[in-house]
């Protein structure tokens, strides 16, 4: 069974209309929710580029403001479907309901128990400028019944639309589906959840029982005092023993686990987690209503307690120390330090909510953003910084994006290819023209040359002016040249900022010295094979050519 869900993103309010819709591209196109991006796909534009053509669109129309575009979710049953079936059915839907007017990105999430698909178009068409309105009982009428024909085809269940027009079924339909994939909310499943986190985290099996203390359980039975490992959630009576949520979770098992999985392994030293170093950070996932609440309820009668789970304030002196060896580091351009206070802010300005408000606590973490020279913007170059800064034993977690360097860098390479190859024709081009009009020139000096040879003239000394004459011509053609490339750079450095940046000056100082002795060395050669034409050719024959 399939159920689908529209939304609409409104303009932000501010000078850069299209914040939620950029948001949101970033959002649905994350890698670790779509297998690093096999799962994402776009119709009428480019994946990579997908905002900016939206932005190119309704700037065309004159439509910049107000509504920005649409996103639809399809989910579907847990464990009825694959998450490549979920793709195809996902982009059929969006050919068959969008057509060919409008922009569209889609992405299939697999992270969850469930999997799902989101759409995100463009509220403008491409083609003319219209756009989109959605009306009360369009999703009756249209976008539901497509999902269930196409479900209908994949031999999937279907969701029961009544018949009568503004009929309720597929509304109630829609309530109960929402029950479901939410959930009712389990004690069970939110302890097993906050195990699992502690496992991770932990490096021994006290500090293991220190964690879910912070996190407010009671635990029972931690010190071998009792026959079972037993905890009790804030806002339950009775010990949930741990053995009951699966055979990983006896304290034998648990042990066991704290030595293989914690994130120590990972740095091969035991030492505490405290700085995410990252080039980029993704939004994390919404609690579902019953999760937000359930924890608004235990902080209003204060049974949730006003404390992060990060402790890395204790390690803020190591974190300082730390980002000043990186700012010694030569391929690292700045670093900045992001407190949990300020990484709250900036999750509240994207997603339009403080998870404060129904936490009670801030559960984001510190981190350090690193911003490197442009220089060491290659996979090679990356590999390296990457192993040396997961030599601190402080860090815990580096993210940036990878697939998307390894795509600029693979685009550069099929650029350079290219370039070379239109180098290579335009010379051919050059050294043709160069040879055509030299020729020209001796031809009009044919019975010149022809009286020197009758007055006893070497080749050489008849050879010699026509050769300086147009080894002039070529250091004035190629400083022509040079001149020419030097403009267009900067007229390139005024549109892409920082395009010289990229480029070697090392290389581009061959290239002019490159251009400087082809000019030279083609005018020598045409020259030579022009007059040696003329020097072989008989009187005869210099009437007739």
């Amino acid at each position: 069974m399939a159920i689908s869900k529209i939304l609409h993103m409104k303009d932000c309010g501010t000078a850069f209309h299209g914040k939620h819709l950029k948001s949101a591209l970033e959002y649905i196109t994350v890698p670790e929710k779509t297998q690093n991006g096999r799962l994402v796909s776009a119709v009428n534009c480019q994946v990579a580029s997908a905002f900016e053509q939206m932005k190119s669109t309704k700037q065309k129309f004159n439509k910049i403001d107000k509504r920005q575009a649409y996103h639809i979710i399809l989910s579907f049953k847990e464990r009825e479907v694959d998450a490549d079936t979920v793709f195809e059915l996902a982009e059929r839907f969006v050919k068959e309901y969008l057509g060919d007017k409008f922009e569209a990105v889609f992405a299939v999430h697999d992270n969850t128990e469930h999997p799902h698909a989101h759409i995100v178009f463009n509220s403008v068409s491409f083609k003319d400028g219209s756009k989109y309105h959605y009306r009360k009982g369009d999703w009756e009428r249209y976008i539901q019944p497509i999902t269930n024909r196409l479900c209908e085809e994949y031999g999937l269940s279907t969701i029961e639309l009544d018949e009568e027009p503004g009929g309720r079924r597929g509304k109630e339909a829609y309530k109960e589906w929402n029950t479901y994939r939410d959930g009712k909310f389990s004690f069970s499943k939110m302890v097993a959840r906050d195990v699992e986190a502690c496992i991770l985290q932990a490096t021994t099996f006290d500090s293991f029982i220190a964690m879910l203390e912070d996190k407010g359980y009671e635990v029972k039975n931690a010190n071998g005092e009792g026959k079972y490992l037993a905890v009790k959630p804030q806002g339950m009576k009775r010990y949930v023993r741990l053995k009951t949520l699966g055979d990983d979770y006896t304290e034998e098992r648990i042990r066991q686990r704290i030595l293989e999985e914690n994130l120590s392994s990972y740095q091969r030293e035991e030492k505490p987690k405290i700085v995410y170093c990252r080039v980029r950070r993704y939004k994390r996932a919404k609690m579902s209503g019953l999760q937000k609440k359930y924890y608004a309820r235990l902080y209003r009668i204060g049974k949730l307690k006003k404390r992060a789970y990060s402790v890395a304030w204790k390690y803020k002196d190591e974190i300082k120390k730390m980002q000043k060896s990186l700012d010694a580091l030569p391929f690292i351009k700045s670093t900045e330090y992001i407190s949990k206070e300020q990484a709250a802010k900036e999750l509240e300005e994207e997603l339009g909510e403080n998870p404060e408000t129904f936490l009670g606590f801030n559960p984001l973490q510190a981190s350090i953003e690193v911003k490197l020279h442009s220089e060491y913007a290659n996979p090679d170059s990356l590999q390296v910084i990457e192993k040396k800064i997961r030599n601190y034993t402080s860090v815990s977690e580096l993210l940036y994006r990878k697939d998307m360097m390894e795509m600029v860098h693979n685009n550069m390479k099929r650029l350079g290819l290219i370039l070379l190859t239109l180098a290579a024709v335009l010379m051919i081009i050059s050294f043709v023209l160069i040879s055509n009009t030299i020729r020209l020139l001796i031809y009009s000096k044919r019975f010149l040359i022809h009286t020197m040879k009758l007055v006893g003239a070497t080749s050489g000394f008849i050879r010699r002016p026509f050769v300086k004459y147009n080894i002039v011509s070529g250091i004035f053609a190629s400083i022509l040249a040079i001149l020419m490339l030097t403009g267009a750079l900067y007229y390139l450095q005024n549109e892409l900022k920082g395009f010289i940046q990229i480029l070697d000056m090392q290389t581009l100082l061959l290239v002019y010295v490159a251009v400087f002795a082809l000019g030279i060395v083609l005018s020598v050669i045409a020259t030579i094979f022009a007059v040696n034409k003329y020097l072989r050719m008989g009187v005869d024959k210099l009437y007739y050519i």
